[in-house]
């Protein structure tokens, strides 16, 4: 029944209309485009972007639980495609375009490789849906944006490639204090090297990877829940919430209407745009030299549109700052573009984290034992153990 419900989706599709014949801006992710001038550039900007859709005849969640997410994973697709544009952004740049059957970087092969759907895969559907178990939802259940931002959130913890930091904010209130103290925190555990390194930051600069990007600040995926009415969308909001796609930092929304997840990243007029993860296709794995068969990744017709006012009021919006430039000017724009003109505020930014709030502590990757024994993460150490044991032998 799922798949023909899903397959009627597919086919309908092919009939929406596609974008009218209007001087209004499309806005994409920070991108302006002009229908009457650059469609095709807009509708390549909108397919360069990774699309995660319900996925078939997976190996089963957890040994024995679902091999398909079809009906009750949309919402953790639509975090992956967000989560996937902010790694794009990391490692390729936002002026990065996809075209089939054209040759990828190993990092554009590297970052699809993070979202495939193998238990092994850090941001795979099995990831996130047994992460999920610690937020209260059983796997299978459907996922809320506050939900899914949690989850990403865990598991950014054990991704030492991309090393994001990733800041969910509590109480509609994004505290910029308590972004640059985790976006800043160097390798080392010493509480004393934390803020050595902190105050001579500045003065001296952080040696940089051999991909050039800076040891210090820690690329910051920053994602605001929020709720933005009762049962509708409030509409004093829908200036302040289309604002937010004009910023460079943007990632888009998360959202849709209830148990019905949608990718919003752009609008039109008062029509938002969004990748739809309603399609069921067949899972897909990594070639023996580790490329992926991308072609069924990328959404190749014209996006989806839907009113603003049919949001659901339940919405989680994502930023992207790879240096702390860019976060300095996210908030600049945030304070010109959103909160000095709403008399009714979407969110807050403050400079200082709330004294009523309890401390905050940059969360770190957790300890991971097993029964009666350490876990042991490197063969280099097991070796080195195994050395000293015969040593000790003798």
């Amino acid at each position: 029944v799922l798949s023909r419900y899903e397959n009627q989706i597919t086919i309908l599709s092919d009939y929406l209309e596609e974008f009218p014949e209007t001087d209004e801006p499309v806005w994409i992710l920070g991108r302006q485009h002009h229908l009457n001038t650059d469609k095709s550039k807009l509708l390549l900007d909108v397919s360069a972007r990774l699309w995660f859709t319900y996925r078939r005849k997976f190996s089963p969640i957890g040994g024995t639980g679902p091999s398909s997410d079809a009906g009750w994973g949309c919402m953790l697709r639509c975090g992956q495609m967000m989560l996937a544009q902010a790694l794009i952004c990391r490692h390729l740049g936002r002026d990065w375009q996809w075209e089939k059957h054209k040759k990828q970087p190993e990092e554009y092969h590297r970052i699809l490789r993070c979202f495939l759907d193998r238990k092994d895969c850090c941001y795979s559907i099995h990831q996130m849906a047994q992460m999920g178990v610690g937020e209260g939802k059983s796997i299978g259940e459907w996922f809320g944006p506050n939900t899914v931002a949690q989850v990403l959130k865990k598991l950014a913890l054990f991704d030492e490639w991309n090393s994001l930091a990733v800041y969910v904010s509590m109480d509609n209130t994004v505290v910029i204090e308590d972004i640059k103290k985790m976006c800043w925190s160097p390798p080392q555990s010493s509480s004393t090297a934390h803020s050595s390194a902190h105050l001579h930051r500045s003065a001296l600069g952080w040696n940089k990877t051999p991909a050039g990007f800076c040891t210090g600040w820690k690329p910051l995926l920053l994602i605001i829940p929020l709720r933005l009415g009762i049962n509708h969308i409030n509409p004093v909001y829908i200036d302040a919430f289309k604002e937010c796609f004009k910023m460079p930092q943007s990632l888009g929304a998360l959202g849709g209407k209830p148990n019905n997840a949608y990718y919003f990243i752009g609008f039109l007029g008062n029509e938002l745009i969004y990748l739809d993860p309603h399609t069921t296709q067949s899972f897909v794995d990594w070639e023996e030299n580790g490329t992926v068969d991308d072609e069924s990744f990328h959404c190749q017709q014209a996006p989806h549109r839907m009113k603003i006012m049919n949001l659901d009021p339940s919405v989680a919006l994502g930023f992207f700052c790879k240096e702390e430039c860019d976060f300095d000017n996210w908030c600049s724009l945030v304070q010109k573009e959103i909160l000095k003109q709403q008399s009714l505020r979407m969110f807050e930014l403050v400079q200082k984290h709330p004294p009523h709030w309890p401390p905050f502590i940059p969360p770190t990757k957790p300890e991971v034992t097993t029964t009666g024994a350490e876990l042991i993460e490197s063969t280099d150490k097991l070796f080195e153990l195994e050395e000293e044991f015969e040593i000790l032998s003798v």
